[in-house]
């Protein structure tokens, strides 16, 4: 699997079922994420659905199966917050390393933006170890992504009977003007065609 063979396509809630799935993985085997259960197929859809309302969420295929996603999301819901955004990626089990990831976050910091998206955070769960549960490869990722370490909560999540902390990463996508610009949620930026696509 190469990169050139792989392309992206916004999600639609149709999505949520497949990419439900490759989620449901990381909540049952691993301390990537930090939710418990796994959510219905009807709260999952609820989800795609209220982030498209103001955020691009992504959907990664090769050969036309969906083998990952990539969305954005509210830092903060204060509204100074406005120009941030917290980034998630997720990989079908098999196809990490593949170049995907990064394709993802690239098109997703793209439209951001376009958005007029300053900052990008990411939350990453990290071991004090690695462990059968938990890697710092995701913090790895987003290094290699660019992204900046800006603090850290030691031992903050409990998950399989041990403690995890998170790292918050950052990476600036614009410039720190004296008078930011209105962030055009994605639906708008869609409809106007200035997402360069």
């Amino acid at each position: 699997m190469t990169a050139s063979s792989m392309t992206i396509r916004p999600a639609c809630t149709q999505d949520a079922k497949k990419l439900l799935e490759i989620y449901s993985y990381y909540i049952e085997n691993t301390a990537v994420t930090f939710e418990y259960d796994v959510p219905t197929p009807e709260e999952f859809e609820s989800r795609i659905e209220n982030t498209l309302k103001k955020y691009p969420y992504l959907v990664l295929e090769q050969d036309g199966r969906i083998i990952g996603y990539a969305y954005a999301g509210a830092f903060h819901p204060r509204a100074a917050f406005a120009w941030c955004a917290e980034l998630t990626v997720y990989l079908e089990r098999g196809c990490r390393r593949t170049g995907g990831g990064r394709m993802l976050y690239s098109e997703l910091e793209r439209i951001l933006s376009e958005m007029g998206i300053i900052n990008a955070y990411a939350c990453v769960a990290c071991p004090e170890k690695d462990d059968e549960y938990l890697t710092r490869n995701s913090l790895d990722f987003h290094r290699h992504t660019g992204f900046v370490p800006v603090g850290e909560f030691p031992r903050s999540g409990f998950k399989f009977g041990r403690w995890y902390s998170i790292v918050w990463l950052e990476k600036v996508l614009g410039s720190h003007i004296e008078t930011p610009g209105r962030v055009i949620p994605y639906p708008e930026l869609m409809n106007s065609g200035r997402t360069g696509k």
